[in-house]
């Protein structure tokens, strides 16, 4: 972008903010201007409807004040645990990262999950983490 005068290109608003680019404002879903901060990426995360699927494209997503383009990071786990004392683990790392992550992801100009996509999916690894015999591999 920077040899390329009056180029416009997409990069994720960490950087952009670090390397102190220049941004824009974008008019979101319902017609409202709004610019990218963290308030706007996590009202979009807020509108998604977390209900049917983890799997969601934040994109475009309902509520006044949501930032229209938004991506989310996800990780996938083996629903059968072969090595559950490992998948035990893993799971007590992200129940950590949960617990302790919003302050570092603010840090960095990332959003957490909202609170209740967060307990729905400690819910989840109760129900569909389990080792061979179905029993649950998480420990909370």
């Amino acid at each position: 972008m920077q040899r390329l005068p009056g180029a416009i290109g997409y990069v994720e608003w960490a950087y952009a903010k670090k390397n102190n680019m220049i941004y824009t404002a974008l008019k979101n879903s319902t017609g409202t201007v709004v610019e990218p901060k963290t308030e706007t990426f996590k009202a979009a995360a807020a509108g998604a409807n977390w209900s049917k699927s983890f799997y969601q494209i934040l994109t475009n997503q309902p509520g006044k004040e949501a930032w229209p383009v938004v991506g989310a990071t996800f990780v996938l786990l083996h629903a059968k645990q072969e090595k559950p004392e490992q998948g035990a683990e893993t799971l007590k790392f992200f129940s950590w990262a949960f617990k302790n992550g919003e302050k570092a992801a603010d840090s960095l100009d990332y959003i957490s999950l909202p609170p209740a996509v967060e307990a729905e999916i400690r819910k989840q690894w109760k129900v569909k983490v389990t080792d061979a015999s179905g029993k649950p591999v998480a420990a909370e």
